[in-house]
């Protein structure tokens, strides 16, 4: 028996939070008015249905360290993946210009939620949390990956070094900007290497932080707020 996955990724709109966090800033961490990120997240709890107790957060640090989640408790300190056979428990990661990766395995029941920015990807933690997966019941051939919004090859322009330095990590990363100097295109990269795991069933959201400004990106101005993006069994 399958169960119902469900995904969603929020945008700038719907909050209470104000410039330059405005107004839907589901980031605790970044400066802005702790009781306007709480009540932000309480909307975003109330808009699934899911009630607050019910979505795990992280304290997010750019690694390649992956948690496993049976309920809800207090925000998973030092990591940058969740993973849980829970139903009705949402994992929830915050980015503004880094990969927000949701995978799930809706016949083994097994879901996972992970922080892919420039260090992490490249240190594996998308390999780690379908390793993670798998040890829990999960077979990668049934995993369905979503790559969320973030900021786009064209946009991303690092040293030619760094840039060579992540394809050798995660091929498939190095491109070329809009302005053509070395860039990086991390969904390119993480889409390889998910295919390249045995997952098939993978999609990407096109939209780039950078160039959408429905959307936040600390690249495009700092500070600024954080989307959240949320996966979670019904």
């Amino acid at each position: 028996m399958t169960v119902r996955i469900r995904r969603v990724t929020t945008t700038r709109a719907g909050g209470v939070s104000a410039a330059p966090f405005d107004t839907f800033n589901l980031g605790d961490h970044v400066g802005d008015d702790p009781k306007a990120v709480a009540a932000n997240r309480r909307r975003l709890a109330a808009a699934t249905k899911l009630g607050p107790d019910r979505v795990v957060w992280m304290n997010q640090v750019h690694s390649a360290d992956v948690a496993v989640v049976d309920g809800p408790g207090p925000v998973v300190d030092h990591t940058d993946g969740l993973v849980t056979v829970q139903p009705r428990l949402a994992l929830a990661v915050v980015t503004a210009d880094c990969v927000p990766v949701l995978m799930a395995d809706a016949r083994a029941g097994v879901i996972a939620a992970v922080h892919a920015g420039r260090v992490g990807a490249a240190n594996g933690i998308v390999a780690r949390a379908l390793e993670t997966m798998e040890r829990h019941g999960a077979h990668a051939a049934d995993v369905s990956v979503l790559l969320g919004p973030a900021v786009s090859g064209a946009n991303y322009e690092v040293p030619d070094a760094m840039a060579a330095e992540v394809e050798a990590a995660l091929p498939g990363s190095r491109t070329t900007t809009s302005r053509g100097t070395a860039g990086l295109d991390l969904r390119a990269g993480l889409h390889r290497q998910l295919t390249d795991l045995g997952v098939t069933a993978i999609d990407v959201d096109p939209r780039c932080t950078v160039a959408d400004r429905a959307l936040f990106s600390h690249r495009r101005g700092a500070p600024t707020g954080r989307l959240a993006s949320l996966v979670w069994m019904e």
